[in-house]
């Protein structure tokens, strides 16, 4: 059995990575048996979470993970899908993963009252004492990481323009469907969704969220999403 080495439903979300989503969706779009486990990204072999461990194969990174599990268990995620619709759907990933998930971890992180609301809890287990030191290092080296990808270097509203550039081209692109190609989900719904949630959970205020609200296909494209792979969770991303 595989075991999916992510974090904990935190944030009103199922996990506080939207990679970590992206895997344990495309799991169950595969219909594979696994268990999941909390783990620190330094346990990983690239030294971030997602990781497997699949019967004693180690694997980190989403995209690598789910090429693993198709090729070992001859599936295809992206099934009944053209060339043409293939390469598109490559394309959607690439933009969420390489631009709208920078902007949503900027609002997530950057902001000091979201820091301070969110993130900062991550080091709640450090002793007292200690604590706040630990929270201005972790603050200052995720703002450095976000800086050398290029995400820091911009203003809140060239940030803003950018995702709003993302949003409204994945609008288009869904349009009236149901998911990206249609009426059922394909691999990379797995990440439109898990990126999509972690923008639109009311427990951030961003004017990010705000932005995203203002595409009610996204939304409702969302809130599909969830109930259909994490029904546990309040479908309230809109609250």
């Amino acid at each position: 059995m595989i075991t999916l080495y992510g974090s904990n439903p935190i944030f009103g979300l199922p996990e506080a990575s939207p990679y970590v989503m992206k895997t344990e969706i495309h799991l169950q779009m595969a219909g594979i048996p696994y268990r999941k486990v909390a783990a620190m990204p330094a346990e990983g072999p690239k030294g971030k979470v997602p990781f497997i461990d699949d019967d004693g194969v180690m694997l980190g990174d989403s995209t690598f993970i789910r090429a693993h599990i198709e090729a070992t268990r001859g599936i295809d995620l992206d099934a009944g899908l053209s060339e043409t619709e293939r390469a598109g759907a490559w394309a959607v990933e690439r933009m969420l993963e390489d631009n709208l998930a920078a902007a949503s971890g900027y609002f997530r992180w950057i902001p000091l009252e979201n820091f301070a609301k969110g993130p900062a809890h991550f080091l709640d287990g450090v002793p007292e004492a200690h604590r706040a030191a630990a929270q201005a290092d972790l603050y200052d080296r995720v703002k450095e990481n976000m800086t050398i990808q290029g995400m820091a270097r911009h203003s809140e509203p060239e940030i803003l323009f950018l995702a709003g550039k993302s949003l409204g081209a994945l609008s288009l692109f869904i349009g009236d469907k149901d998911f990206l190609f249609g009426a059922r989900p394909t691999g990379s719904d797995a990440i439109v969704y898990a990126i999509l949630a972690g923008i639109l959970t009311p427990f951030f205020d961003t004017d990010l969220r705000r932005m995203a609200l203002g595409y009610p296909n996204l939304v409702a494209y969302s809130a599909r999403m969830q109930a259909r792979f994490y029904p546990q969770f309040e479908a309230a991303l809109a609250a």
